[in-house]
């Protein structure tokens, strides 16, 4: 990677870090409280200690979710939810066993 493009890549970064995300949610330090609050309760209410692959997933809709409650309407995290949920449907159905529905 040329330092050129280095640079270019910081220099966007710092435009979606400080003015982008910003925009679409809030401050991260907010943001990332309430990541941490789902999460946290995800946790705790699992049985098994141990992070699966599965779990994965479910963290990232939780991530979403902590955003699109500052944003409900903000189209791509919605639909990162529904990516993530057919992810897990697919990580699921190859690590976990199955309940019918």
């Amino acid at each position: 990677m040329s330092a050129d493009l280095r640079q270019q890549i910081l220099e966007e970064a710092i435009t979606v870090v400080t003015k982008d995300r910003n925009s679409s949610y809030e401050e991260p330090e907010d943001s990332f409280g309430n990541i941490a609050r789902l999460w946290d309760a995800y946790l705790k209410a699992k049985r098994d200690p141990t992070i699966t692959a599965a779990d994965v997933p479910l963290m990232m809709v939780l991530l979403k979710v902590a955003r699109l409650t500052n944003n409900p309407g903000h189209y791509d995290s919605a639909l990162d939810v529904a990516g993530y949920a057919a992810c897990l449907a697919d990580v699921a159905s190859t690590s976990a066993p199955q309940v019918d529905p």
